[in-house]
């Protein structure tokens, strides 16, 4: 059986030096999933704060995002709307996407109300989509608040488990600067689903329209990677590269295999990590450093295995050894994600010198890549810092997720 599914393997540099002593190498290993003539089936549930704190442009722009979400979908696609402040309303229950007018009217209703309570939302939500699942449909939940839930922050994290259990990911978005990253960042993660932030009402729609786009292009899910390291050859991080950047880490398995969890893989977007590991000391010649094996299940399909034996050759002059620039662009980009996230955290702790040297390093990074605006951004924020001054929960925000979104681009 085809599975439509590719592993490729690439070293940052190869061929490497013979040495007598073990040496960094980096990996870039991808699953790349072919393209789809359709679109898959959603079970789709939009959960949106309706809050005070949403009135004038912020929910005119949000009424605006779900009307396009809708035009959107497909007929054989189901939806939900819930709507959350302290109180909640299903203003749209479970139903197949086919009358859009009649759903575009119910939009035109909300109204802004009460206070924030996000585990209600997410509760309502989950009855929403239990009452259509069926491993053929992608389930995605998109969540959207502007504001701080005040109390219940154990609860949305224990439903994110919930819906985790089920095979639904959440996209988790924060409109402004008032919400709290960390909360949105473990419900997304705990579904394997992405958490961002967004700065500007006007951007709304782009967001929602990039979240239905992947969900529709969801091809597999639960992919989870193990790779066997011959003797002597040790892991020192892993980090996906793509679709966004995020530091996944590894569970070790015995002395010589790591299990690294890939999650969803989308039709057209590699699924790709980036392994910094010391290979082993070797003479000239070549050798199966590892082998990398790739556990997915495809929508609607059974459990699919894919293999690469990743093969290392060594040389003894050192004019033969080239950097892939690919590779090693992504090695920049994730490199800059830690150098910004370890600055943000030693700002937190109150080394202010350790946050500065970090940031003015990112900002380095982040011009030789070419993002200028976001170096400029960076350097800011450092000169803010050796004068005393605390980075805004705005800036960290903005710092925070356009590193993570270094290898994205998001498109309308």
């Amino acid at each position: 059986m085809n599975t439509g599914i590719t592993l490729t393997c690439t070293w940052g540099r190869a061929p490497l030096v013979a040495s007598k002593v073990p040496q960094v190498a980096y990996l870039l290993i991808e699953a790349q999933a072919a393209a789809i003539a359709e679109k898959m089936p959603l079970n789709f549930c939009l959960v949106l704060d309706r809050s005070g704190s949403m009135q004038g442009a912020k929910l005119a722009a949000l009424k605006d995002a779900v009307k396009r979400v809708i035009e959107t979908l497909t007929p054989q696609d189901i939806v939900a709307i819930v709507l959350f402040d302290d109180t909640v309303q299903t203003l749209v229950p479970a139903t197949f996407a086919t009358d859009k007018a009649a759903l575009i009217a119910q939009v035109d209703a909300i109204e802004e109300a009460g206070g924030t309570a996000m585990s209600g939302g997410m509760a309502a939500g989950i009855v929403e989509l239990r009452k259509n699942h069926d491993p053929g449909r992608v389930g995605a939940m998109l969540l959207l608040t502007d504001g701080q839930t005040w109390g219940d922050e154990d609860r949305c994290r224990a439903l994110a488990q919930e819906l985790a259990r089920d095979g639904v990911r959440i996209t988790a978005l924060g409109l402004g600067a008032e919400w709290n990253e960390a909360l949105l960042d473990d419900i997304a993660e705990a579904t394997g689903g992405i958490s961002d932030y967004i700065a500007d009402p006007a951007q709304i729609t782009t967001f929602f329209q990039h979240a239905v786009r992947t969900a529709q292009g969801t091809v597999a899910r639960d992919a989870r990677l193990l790779l066997r390291l011959v003797r002597d050859a040790t892991p020192r991080a892993v980090y996906r590269a793509s679709p966004v950047i995020a530091n996944l880490g590894y569970q070790p398995i015995g002395d010589s295999e790591i299990a690294v969890r890939l999650g969803a893989i989308e039709a057209e977007t590699p699924s790709s990590i980036i392994v910094d590991l010391m290979v082993p000391a070797r003479d000239a010649g070549s050798f199966r450093i590892a082998q990398a094996e790739l556990h997915y299940t495809p929508v609607g399909g059974a459990e699919q295995v894919v293999k690469q034996d990743l093969l290392l050759e060594f040389v003894t002059d050192p004019t033969a050894s080239a950097y892939d620039p690919r590779v090693m662009n992504l090695v920049e980009k994730v490199t800059a994600f830690k150098l910004q996230t370890r600055a943000l955290a030693e700002a937190e702790a109150g080394n202010l010198s350790g946050a500065t040297q970090k940031l003015r390093a990112a900002a380095t990074r982040l011009l030789d890549l070419g993002e200028l605006e976001l170096a400029q951004k960076v350097s800011e924020q450092a000169a803010h810092l050796e004068q005393g001054q605390a980075i805004s929960a705005e800036n960290q925000k903005e710092l925070r997720y356009a590193t993570r979104r270094l290898t994205q681009k998001l498109e309308e």
